[in-house]
């Protein structure tokens, strides 16, 4: 049961991909019908377009469906919020105001000066 949905899933997953594989093979194993009856340039035998131009509008349109398919996609994904912040609320009631006696400590800080050798500049030469 599980490889049959990996099977699946896999199918799934690639199709697209062949998608445009397709189109080449078709374009491959129908080129004589193309070059005669669909190409642009049929009148123009000398450009040697033998349907390319066929193959690359096919190919154009072809990607252009798959992403307004995939961006379709991507606006229809309902978004889920994963976290939420509480509404702010405020109270405004007096509040008791609770006083402590001050600490007192007493501490030195330690002053420090710089020697003053090395602020003194190099002798000239």
């Amino acid at each position: 049961m599980r490889t049959a949905i990996l099977y699946i899933w896999l199918f799934t997953t690639i199709l697209p991909t062949f998608s445009q594989w397709g189109t080449i093979a078709y374009y491959k194993v129908n080129k004589e019908y193309i070059t005669r009856v669909l190409c642009q340039n049929r009148d123009k035998p000398q450009l040697h377009c033998d349907g390319k131009c066929y193959l690359a509008k096919k190919l154009k349109e072809q990607q252009q469906k798959q992403d307004q398919q995939t961006s379709d996609r991507v606006e229809s994904i309902p978004m889920l919020q994963l976290f939420a912040s509480p509404i702010a609320s405020f109270d405004f009631s007096l509040a008791r105001i609770v006083t402590r006696d001050q600490l007192a400590f007493s501490y030195h800080l330690a002053t420090y000066q710089a020697p003053l050798s090395i602020l003194v500049p190099p002798p000239c030469v």
